[in-house]
């Protein structure tokens, strides 16, 4: 399927518009607070005064000048943030007014653009069975919006999701801790280890994305679903109780192994979805990196 320029750069202006405003009016000053830079860099040398730690007593500067002299060192606050974003098959499904990968651009837009405002660089991995684009970080509002141009410019794809090795390329790019942000459905299996060794690494914060028809067969009678990712066909017959029961139990238990694993390995999690805001759900993941810290 071609890509229509012209609607790409409109919903790239409303995404632009909607996210700037969403930071005016409900993020502003949140993201500062819970995201911290690599570490300290030295700030100064200035003579010392009681109460300062001896421990922080320059011995050089304090022998040259005959006087008690101390470093002083300043948070380092510029961050590297990557995003990536899983445009395979499956991101493409929609039941409501937008599709996965629409709301996955949504978020990687507003997220990007606070932390552009907190003068971080930011960069982009997308990936599906494959790496299909890496944009190393950098600064600039240009920069985010490129990014969302790339999520919403992947065309649709039979392609299946990778995170494995999504995880293993990220890895071996970004050396240095990074703020990462994995958006994606995870309908994947397999990656766990990754991501453990990932999360070890670098801050993960994992922002699953749904849509209301993956979790509940609504009862329309005999329906022919299609596997997104393989084009496999299945009959299915949605008035049959017993399907329905057992197609919301699987999806339950699949987002309670998700959230078990990330519980368990203290990675951070936001879970938005096609049919509803998500802003109040970014704020409440803000809050809760804030008492933690």
């Amino acid at each position: 399927m071609a890509i229509d320029v012209k609607e790409l750069m409109e919903k790239v202006g409303k995404i632009r518009i909607l996210t700037n405003r969403l930071i005016d009016e409900r993020l502003s000053g949140d993201y500062h607070s819970v995201f911290k830079g690599q570490g300290v860099e030295f700030d100064e040398v200035r003579p010392y005064v009681a109460g300062d730690d001896v421990r922080s007593i320059d011995w050089n500067v304090t022998a040259r000048t005959g006087t008690p002299h101390i470093k002083r060192y300043a948070e380092e606050r510029e961050l590297t943030v990557l995003f990536l974003v899983d445009v395979s098959g499956s991101q493409c499904f929609g039941s409501k007014s937008r599709s996965k990968s629409e709301l996955a651009a949504e978020i990687t837009s507003l997220l990007a653009m606070t932390a552009i405002r907190n003068q971080d660089k930011i960069g982009l991995v997308l990936f599906s069975d494959r790496i299909i684009k890496f944009i190393p970080p950098r600064k600039g509002r240009t920069s985010v919006m490129r990014l969302v141009r790339e999520v919403l410019a992947c065309e649709e794809t039979r392609e299946r999701t990778d995170i494995s090795a999504a995880l293993r390329f990220l890895n071996n790019i970004q050396k240095r801790k990074a703020v990462v942000f994995l958006v994606s459905d995870f309908q994947d299996t397999g990656y766990e280890r990754e991501l453990r060794v990932t999360a070890r690494h670098h801050d993960v914060i994992a922002c699953s994305v749904g849509d209301p028809c993956e979790n509940e067969l609504p009862d329309v009678g005999l329906i022919e679903l299609q596997d997104p990712e393989t084009g496999d066909l299945l009959l299915v017959d949605t008035s049959d109780r017993t399907v329905r029961e057992q197609f919301r139990a699987n999806a339950a238990d699949s987002v309670e192994g998700l959230l078990t694993f990330l519980r368990r390995n203290g990675i951070d999690h936001i879970a938005i979805r096609t049919d509803a805001p998500y802003i109040d759900d970014v704020r409440a993941l803000f809050r809760r990196r804030a008492r933690k810290r």
